[in-house]
């Protein structure tokens, strides 16, 4: 019998006021490929745009397919932005959120947590800030000399007075907003969407042209690009980027999961295996190259995965 998990006040229309403020409002369920007994609640998961939220959520469904045992028949995951999603997480609508990247989305967190707990932690020390193609900083490229993101407006004319962000929901973006105030830096910041971003990269890293833009790791455009990240004459501190000025670099940040504290309560089986998770840095990138560059399907990567750590798996539940 297949449970959904069930909760006090969380209406339809609080539902549905979550699936409207979703960035794409669409929603789908993981059961995984292994099968599994269908005996247990189902986990209403977000699923941040970017492609390693994607495989993790699909490493669970395919653990929870594989061990029935935990509680869970299955990860009904929702497309949505961090804001939204932990909007959905204070207000009950979220059981799930991995991909947490913190400190990025501390405040969120902080927000919601008479609901939700950080459980774990993924991955950690993942680099992010600004980042231009090797051949464009190398000897006699059209940004040779170009070191440090306080050099920017000096090859101004060269990068066309722009700056390429990923989409508007992101956390990173509102902080680049702000960074780019701190330095003084006046390209235009060009914010549309991760997808856009990425084409307009491929699009100047084809023809060798010269470009600025937001990037973080894990991701697979590393696999694909010779990238060069910009140096930071002022490491990050607390407060920087919120009631600072903004003129200090990003954090290097890590990926956690967060669960509801009743999720906690209804199957603690998972949530332990939660807390054991871990997924490199370098393995999430490979698995992203695949998604992203290979074109192979999520679930197959993810399954894969569970297959070749079906003995540290074990470990984590046993």
């Amino acid at each position: 019998m297949q449970r959904t998990l069930r909760r006090p006040g969380a209406s339809a229309l609080a539902l549905a006021a979550l699936l409207t403020t979703a960035l794409a409002g669409c929603s789908s369920e993981e059961a995984g490929s292994g099968g599994g007994s269908g005996d247990g609640i189902t986990v209403r998961a977000a699923e941040y745009s970017w492609t390693a939220a994607g495989l993790t959520n699909g490493i669970l469904a395919e653990i929870a397919a594989d061990h029935p045992d935990l509680g869970v028949s299955s990860l009904a995951t929702t497309q949505l932005d961090p804001a939204a999603a932990w909007a959905g997480a204070q207000r009950g609508d979220i059981d799930l959120l991995t991909e947490v990247a913190l400190p990025n989305q501390q405040e969120l967190a902080d927000k919601a947590a008479d609901q939700v707990d950080i459980v774990s932690e993924t991955y950690g020390d993942a680099a992010q800030g600004w980042f231009v193609p090797a051949y464009a900083v190398a000897p006699g490229g059209p940004l040779a000399g170009l070191t440090s993101v306080t050099q920017l407006d000096d090859y101004a004319d060269q990068l066309g007075g722009k700056f390429y962000d990923a989409d508007p929901g992101y956390i990173t973006t509102e902080q680049n907003t702000k960074r780019l105030e701190g330095y003084g830096i006046s390209l235009e910041h060009v914010v549309s969407s991760e997808a856009a971003e990425l084409a307009q990269l491929k699009s100047s890293y084809s023809s060798e042209e010269p470009i600025v833009l937001y990037l973080y790791h894990p991701h697979a455009v590393f696999a694909q690009y010779d990238m060069v990240q910009l140096e930071e004459p002022t490491p990050y501190t607390d407060g920087c980027l919120t009631t600072g000025d903004g003129a200090c670099a990003m954090p290097s940040y890590s990926a956690n999961i967060a669960a509801s504290k009743e999720l906690q309560e209804q199957a603690p089986a998972f949530v332990d295996l939660l807390t054991d998770l871990r997924i490199s840095v370098d393995e999430m990138e490979a698995m992203q190259k695949q998604v992203d560059v290979d074109g192979d399907d999520v679930s197959t990567v993810a399954q894969q995965w569970v297959d070749e750590h079906a003995d540290e798996i074990d470990q984590w539940i046993g």
